[in-house]
Formats: structure tokens, C-alpha cells, sequence
């Protein structure tokens, strides 16, 4: 099925709510909200997803024409969007806010993941192994550093204040950098160990600070400066670069 402009026009007619839409390169997703009067579309940043939300009396064939009329719009905001940078061999990648170089090196997987440091190069993160499984390898190597430098911060801003979170994860979130529950439970993005040092401890900073105030105003704020004074700077080096930090991961787009 083609629409008047000779392109193939999106069928949303089946029951499946989330799509592959190959000739643009991202995920479409169709959500139905109750409070919504209106269809809205927009292009999400950290996911390259399209989502398409439509309220509840809404059909899904009504839903694919919409998404058709602005197709030019969502393929410009698509092209707006920073390149994705995928786990492969001499992909280059920041680690702890350094840049540094992906070296699939083969050979036997007993070996771990280290690091070598290059004379008036980019420092090499060497990952050993079949390079078919090299991605994921990295992938969770990733994850585990985030976890152990998140936990030294954490434990580093609650002992002075005698806290203890009940449990600190690390998961491939996009919508936030660190949450905390109303438990004790911190979770973290694991993007975060691509970041610089200071930017991980501010983020863990301000979900310890959650532990006593679970909310934004000023009394949290306070604490925050309290138990991480320059958090202004990573927290507007989160905002204007934050949003880059989702262009790294593996090939297929997804973490861990």
C-alpha cells in the first residue's frame, strides 16, 4: 500500500503495538492513553524510538494516517539525531568520560577485559574471546563497573549521614539516570560509568539525598550541596550531554 506521495504508507491495522519500521531505521511504538483528547507523535532521543499515542476511542487505522502525514517530520528529527555507535572492533567509545578505542582481540576467552594504555593515543578497552560475543561480553563488563563505582559513591555519601540503601541495581534505563524507591532502593543507568567521575557521584549523590527527601524541593537540594558541592556542574553536564551518552551499545540497540 502506497500513499499519494508514491511511499509506502504505514499500516497500523494488525494487533501488534510495537514495529520495526525499516526504511526509517527505528522502533515505532503506538500507545493508548486515557487522558489523551489528541494524537501525538513524537521521536524519542535516547531510544530513536517513534511513538505514536492516541486516545482510547482512537482506531489504529486512523493512528497510521496520522503517522503517515508527518512522516517527512519524523524522518528530519531522525536525521537530527546523533549516529549510533555500536560495540564493534576499533569503535571508539568514552569510558569514565575518557575516549578510548574497542579492541576485539580474539584469542582465549579465560582472559578479562582490560584496559592498555597507548603512548599519545586513545587508551584500548581489550576484549578477549569470540569476537561474535565480544559485544555482550563488553556489555556486561560495563555494567559491572558501573555497579562497583556506584556502590563506592553511594556508601561514600550514606555513611556520613548513617543511611544505608537497602539495595543499589544497575539497569539499561532511558528515561531517568538513577531512581530511588520508596524502600531504600536505588537503581542506575549503567551509562553512566561513560560519563566522568564527577558525574556518576553527583547522580549517586542525588539519589542518596532521596533516602531523606523524597521529593525536589528545597530542603533536598540543600542536602545535595550538603554531600556533593559542585553537583551544578554535573548536572548541567547531564543536560547538554547527557543525551549522547545512549548513542553506545551494542549493534542490535539494546543492553545487557
Amino acid at each position: 500500500m502506497k500513499n499519494l506521495n508514491g511511499r509506502r504508507a504505514i499500516d497500523l491495522s494488525s494487533k501488534t503495538r510495537s514495529v520495526r519500521l525499516e526504511d526509517i531505521g527505528a522502533q515505532l511504538e503506538v500507545r493508548r492513553h486515557p487522558g489523551a483528547r489528541r494524537l501525538t507523535l513524537r521521536v524519542s532521543r535516547t531510544r530513536r524510538a517513534v511513538i505514536v499515542t492516541l486516545p482510547l476511542q482512537c482506531d489504529l487505522d486512523e493512528a497510521g494516517s496520522f503517522l503517515n502525514r508527518h512522516i517527512d517530520w519524523v524522518r528530519a528529527r531522525l536525521d537530527s539525531l546523533p549516529n549510533h555507535v555500536p560495540f564493534e572492533d576499533s569503535a571508539a567509545m568514552p569510558l569514565r568520560g575518557i575516549p578510548h578505542i574497542i579492541s576485539f582481540t580474539g584469542g582465549t576467552r579465560s582472559r578479562l577485559i582490560t584496559i592498555e594504555k597507548r603512548g599519545g593515543q586513545r587508551p584500548a578497552i581489550l576484549v578477549p574471546g569470540d569476537k561474535s560475543l565480544a559485544p555482550n561480553r563488553l556489555t556486561r563488563w560495563l555494567f559491572e563497573e558501573a555497579k562497583r563505582d556506584l556502590v563506592a559513591c553511594v556508601e561514600s555519601h550514606t555513611r556520613p549521614l548513617s543511611l544505608q540503601a537497602k539495595r543499589i541495581a544497575v539497569r539499561d534505563q532511558t528515561s531517568r539516570w538513577g531512581s530511588c524507591s520508596t524502600t531504600g532502593a536505588l537503581s542506575f543507568s549503567w551509562r553512566l560509568i561513560l560519563a566522568p567521575s564527577f558525574v556518576l557521584d553527583y547522580v549517586a549523590a542525588h539519589e542518596v539525598a532521596h533516602l531523606i527527601e523524597m521529593n525536589h524541593g528545597p530542603r533536598f537540594w540543600a542536602l545535595v550541596k550538603k554531600i556533593c558541592p559542585e553537583f551544578e556542574s554535573a548536572k548541567q553536564w547531564l543536560q547538554v550531554l547527557g543525551p549522547d551518552l545512549h548513542r553506545y551499545g551494542p549493534a542490535h540497540g539494546r543492553s545487557h
